[in-house]
C-alpha cells in the first residue's frame, strides 16, 4: 500500500518554509511533494517507506515544531470522524473544573492525570472523583460550562469541514452529557454520549448512572456507528488523547493522538503534538479551501 508523508505545523507557526521544502526535495529526490498549505502543511507522495523515511524528514524539518506522519495515500478522506472530549475537542477537563467548586482541585485533578496515564481503572477512577463532587448544586455545571470552558483551536472547523465532506460525526467521552451536548451543538456533531451524572433535590449525588462508559464504551460506538452506516473501518478516523481513548483509536482506519499521554502518543497511527485540530483535516489531505467555518 503506498504512503503519504504528512508534515503538519499549526497554523499560528507556519514554519514549513522553502529551506524545509529544499530539504525534503534533497532528501527524496525521486517524490513528489506537494503544499497542502502555504507554511502549515505538506505531503511527500512515497514511492516507498523504510527506515530513512522519517530520519529524512526530522532532518527537514530543522528542528522546527512540525509534526510528522506517515499515512495511507489511499482512502485518505474519512466517511466517519469519531472524537474524544476532554482536552482534544474541548481544552479542559470537565470534571477538574467542576472540582473547583468543590474545593477539591488538586485531589481530582491527580486522579484524572493517573487515569488518562492509563495507572488507574477508568470505572473507579470516575466513581471516587464523582464521589466528591457529591451535594454541589446543579447550577455549577452550566456555570462551569459558561465560564471554564473552551474550544480547542480548530474544532468547530475540523466538524464543521468532516460534516461538509459528508462524513458522519460523533463526539463519545467518559465524561457527563451535559457537557457533550452542548460540544456537540457548539462544534455540529450528529451524535454524542457520554456518562450521566445523577441529581437529586438540585444538587449531585455524588453517583454517575450505570453502566459506565469509558474505553470499550468509545471503541463500541466507533463500530456500532461504522455497522449502522455501512462503512469500512478503514474509511473512519478517531481522535483521542487519554488511555480510554486506545481501543478506539486502535480499531479506527486513522488512530491520531492529540497532544496526547505518551503512551497514547506511541500506540496511536498518527500523533500531533504541534498542530491544532485542524491537522487533522491536513492529515486527509484535505486544503484549507475547502475548510467549512
Amino acid at each position: 500500500m503506498t504512503k503519504t508523508l504528512s508534515l503538519i505545523a499549526n497554523p499560528s507557526a507556519p514554519v514549513i518554509d522553502q529551506p524545509v521544502l529544499d530539504r525534503l526535495r534533497e532528501w527524496f529526490p525521486k517524490c513528489e511533494i506537494r503544499e497542502i498549505e502555504k507554511g502549515v502543511a505538506c505531503d511527500v507522495a512515497l514511492i516507498e517507506a523504510d527506515s530513512d523515511t522519517f530520519i529524512g524528514a526530522h532532518h527537514a524539518r530543522q528542528g522546527k515544531p512540525v509534526d510528522i506522519n506517515l499515512v495511507d495515500a489511499d482512502r485518505r478522506r474519512k466517511r466517519l470522524f469519531i472524537a474524544d472530549m476532554d482536552s482534544t475537542m474541548i481544552e479542559q477537563e470537565c470534571i477538574d473544573e467542576l472540582a473547583e467548586f468543590a474545593g477539591k482541585r488538586a485531589e481530582i485533578s491527580a486522579i484524572t492525570e493517573r487515569a488518562m496515564r492509563g495507572e488507574l481503572d477508568f470505572e473507579a477512577a470516575l466513581k471516587e472523583r464523582v464521589a466528591m463532587l457529591e451535594g454541589l448544586p446543579v447550577s455549577v455545571l452550566q456555570e462551569t460550562f459558561d465560564k471554564r470552558i473552551s474550544l480547542t483551536p480548530g474544532a468547530r472547523t475540523l466538524v464543521q469541514t468532516m460534516n461538509a465532506q459528508g462524513a458522519i460525526t460523533a463526539l463519545v467521552s467518559g465524561g457527563f452529557t451535559f457537557f457533550t451536548a452542548r460540544i456537540a451543538e457548539a462544534c455540529g456533531f450528529h451524535h454524542h454520549q457520554a456518562n450521566e451524572l445523577l441529581t437529586e433535590d438540585g444538587r449531585l449525588t455524588g453517583r454517575v448512572a450505570e453502566p459506565i462508559l469509558g474505553r470499550a464504551a468509545k471503541q463500541n460506538a466507533l463500530l456500532r456507528l461504522a455497522g449502522e452506516n455501512d462503512i469500512d473501518l478503514a474509511d473512519t478516523l478517531a481522535v483521542g488523547d487519554g488511555a480510554n481513548d486506545l481501543a478506539m483509536l486502535e480499531r479506527a482506519g486513522l488512530g491520531v493522538a492529540f497532544h496526547a499521554k505518551p503512551a497514547v502518543a506511541e500506540a496511536a497511527h498518527a500523533r500531533i503534538d504541534h498542530g491544532d485540530l485542524t491537522a487533522l483535516l491536513y492529515l486527509q489531505g484535505i486544503p484549507q479551501a475547502e475548510f467549512v467555518q
